[in-house]
């Protein structure tokens, strides 16, 4: 490359070695598809938090639970996690109750329910956090390489020159530094994001375990009740 070569972030991309462009478009493309599981977790834990919270001032109104349950049934809100819960916890307490006049065999059975439900419920908050936490602790050393290969191939070609100038130099090293660049421009953003998912995530998940634990006492005493009548 020329001294006088265009040292504009375009130039130094398109005419960076091989190996430096395909660190690049690696990191590109990681930093695309982490922007986008970035913008669909965010509405994801915005829709729980508020469907969550609708439902349980709801359930704590004192509406009977059959005709929450029959509401939640052919109106189901698939953002809120207690609802989820609930559902399950009482469809199956109702389920076991025609079959089982044992409270404690009803009360495990629906206790059980809602556990998987939960660790469903789990699942669902928490799916890409794993990448974006790849992401971000990855990128930096991809574009670290990226940088290393592109400053070798820099030193190398200074075999071929007969005056070492920094001028001479400049570009090669620069093309390569726009790859560690990238690669902290893809991990920081993924970083913070996983970062604050993680604990509203955490947030959620207890939210919904403290509704289970809550929900199990209600049919507890349903349960015992029932059984005392």
């Amino acid at each position: 490359m020329s001294p006088d070569t265009d040292m504009s972030i375009i130039s130094l991309v398109g005419n960076a070695g091989l190996v430096v462009q395909l660190v690049m478009a690696i990191l590109v493309l990681a930093s695309i598809v982490s922007w986008v599981m970035i913008v669909q977790r965010y509405k994801i834990l915005s829709r729980a938090r508020v469907a969550g919270a609708r439902f349980e001032e709801k359930f704590w109104s004192g509406e009977d639970l059959s005709s929450l349950y029959q509401q939640s049934k052919q109106d189901p809100d698939p953002n809120s996690g207690p609802e989820t819960i609930f559902r399950a916890g009482f469809q199956e307490f109702v389920r076991l109750s025609k079959s089982s006049r044992d409270p404690d065999a009803v009360m495990e059975g629906a206790v059980r329910a809602m556990r998987v439900t939960l660790q469903r419920e789990q699942s669902r908050l928490t799916r890409s956090l794993p990448f974006l936490a790849t992401v971000g602790s990855t990128s930096p050393y991809v574009g670290l390489f990226g940088t290393v290969w592109g400053i070798m191939n820099s030193f190398r070609a200074l075999a071929h020159v007969s005056q070492a100038t920094l001028a001479v130099v400049a570009p090669g090293i620069a093309e390569a530094l726009v790859a560690t660049a990238m690669g902290l421009l893809a991990a920081i953003p993924a970083v913070v994001a996983y970062n604050r998912y993680a604990a509203s995530t955490d947030e959620l998940v207890g939210e919904c375990e403290m509704f289970a634990e809550e929900f199990s006492s209600v049919l507890h005493r349903q349960a015992h009740g029932r059984r005392e009548s």
